[in-house]
């Protein structure tokens, strides 16, 4: 069998194209605006836009792969998604400029689905974990290379918008003449998304903080390091050295989760990021010692969506996570389209220090958050434990089967004879179950290893 690397040769190389023109956009977009004098709750809500946008996409581009399939959809969103980059260098309104950003955000969620799911379908089981982990790298890989295109025009002029559509335009061509065997178009699924936060409440809230987090730095990290007084080529250093911390990181923390409890593990990256936070914010910016504090600052918060991510998966069954997927997502962008609003705010009224301060209020938020969870949760244990239901003997019997019409008569008979080992075995099978999902487990550690590479789409902002 052919590795994930060549047997998906055509979509990672579009994901790598697509994602290094995004990421792109959003730094250029960033620097510029700066450069303008923008205030920066402008900036902010550029930056809340795309993930509005990503938030919309979810359901429209479900309908639009539904109703034309995996390719045209992907063809179409491109197109979109190149005019409207193409878009900012013809009109420097910035009420046109947030409607674009709009579009982007929708088009290339349609485009993220189109690639995750073709993924999903066409690998196999005993290689969706290496395959996902590769389109991860990928994607970092496309985001560094993002960002270090930017130092090449530090005029800030159109040629890096022309770059960004030749990229876009570019990315439907391995994709539209791929061998691949065509995926099967989607289906809808029910949402039900108060079920999931009953069920996963310490992933959905880790998500929902850290997605703030992760929104207010693609967005405005550039512009509070363009204030600073850094270059393009400094700024383009800076951020390509917090997202190859945050790639480095990926595999470590995914086996640390495996081995101690993924919602400690999460309350102890609260902790230390808080903390980290706090001295970048003090600190005046210095090479020296800026780059190495912002890669610790991409170790800790780039792993909290992976982290919740697994977390989430141990907490439900495997029908019910397309519905989680798409829970995590809008939870995702919700969080990412209010951080930055809120952060940008902050930063035109206090300072451009405020970013981080910020970014400190969402940590220490969440580990309290978290805390009051997990001990609620612990309470609710310690209570549903104490007191058993009793029954009868007929509810207790394997005779009260044969009254039930939803059981099969010839299982009943079955159990009938050998009652005795069937006892066994369903005590076997209650004392595995209890062991291995624990619904009300603050720090249960189940989920599958290969889990911890699905990221999000998400940071690639």
């Amino acid at each position: 069998m052919a590795s994930p690397m060549r047997a998906f040769a055509s979509l990672y190389s579009t994901t790598f194209l697509m994602v290094l023109a995004a990421g792109l956009l959003t730094t250029y977009l960033g620097l510029r605006l700066t450069v303008m004098q923008v205030p920066q709750l402008w900036i902010g809500g550029m930056m809340s836009a795309y993930y509005v946008g990503l938030v919309a996409g979810s359901k429209l581009g479900h309908k639009l792969i539904a109703q034309v399939g995996h390719i045209r959809a992907f063809v179409a969103c491109a197109g979109v998604v190149t005019a409207s980059a193409l878009g900012h260098a013809l009109i420097d309104d910035l009420t046109i400029w947030l409607v674009l950003r709009l579009f982007v955000g929708m088009g290339m969620m349609c485009q993220y689905m189109v690639l995750e799911s073709w993924l999903n379908e066409q690998s196999d089981d005993s290689q969706r974990g290496t395959v996902f982990a590769s389109y991860m790298i990928v994607s970092y890989l496309g985001l560094m290379g993002g960002q270090g295109a930017i130092s090449l025009y530090p005029e800030l002029g159109i040629e890096p918008l022309l770059l960004i559509a030749i990229c876009f335009a570019l990315c439907i061509v391995p994709i539209a003449i791929t061998r691949r065997i065509h995926p099967d178009p989607l289906t809808p699924a029910p949402l039900n998304m108060l079920l999931y936060w009953r069920k996963a409440p310490q992933a959905l809230t880790t998500v929902a903080l850290g997605s703030m987090i992760v929104g207010c730095f693609y967005g405005l990290a550039p512009a509070y390091a363009s204030g600073h007084g850094i270059s393009p080529e400094e700024v383009a250093l800076y951020m390509s050295c917090t997202i190859f911390a945050g790639l480095l990181a990926q595999w470590p923390m995914g086996k640390l989760s495996d081995i101690m409890p993924r919602s400690r593990l999460i309350r102890i990256n609260c902790t230390l990021l808080g903390i980290l936070v706090c001295f970048i914010a003090m600190l005046p910016y210095n090479e020296i010692y800026s780059l190495p504090l912002t890669g610790l600052f991409g170790i800790l918060a780039f792993t909290f969506y992976p982290l919740a991510t697994a977390l989430a998966n141990s907490r439900v069954s495997q029908e019910e996570r397309v519905g989680l997927s798409a829970t995590i997502l809008v939870t995702f962008g919700l969080g990412a389209s209010i951080g930055p609003l809120i952060a940008s705010s902050l930063m035109q009224t206090f300072g451009d220090y405020m970013l981080y301060v910020f970014m400190g209020f969402c940590a220490f938020g969440l580990l309290v958050c978290l805390h009051f969870i997990n001990s609620r949760q612990k309470s609710e244990r310690q209570v549903s434990g104490d007191y058993v239901m009793g029954g009868g003997d007929l509810v207790l019997s394997p005779y009260a089967a044969a009254i039930d019409p939803r059981v099969d008569v010839e299982s009943v008979q079955d159990q009938m004879v050998n009652p005795q080992e069937d006892e066994d075995n369903a005590t076997d099978d209650f004392e595995e179950e209890m062991t291995q999902d624990g619904a009300f487990q603050a720090d249960v550690n189940e989920a599958p290893e290969q889990e911890m590479a699905s990221t999000p789409k998400d940071l690639q902002a």
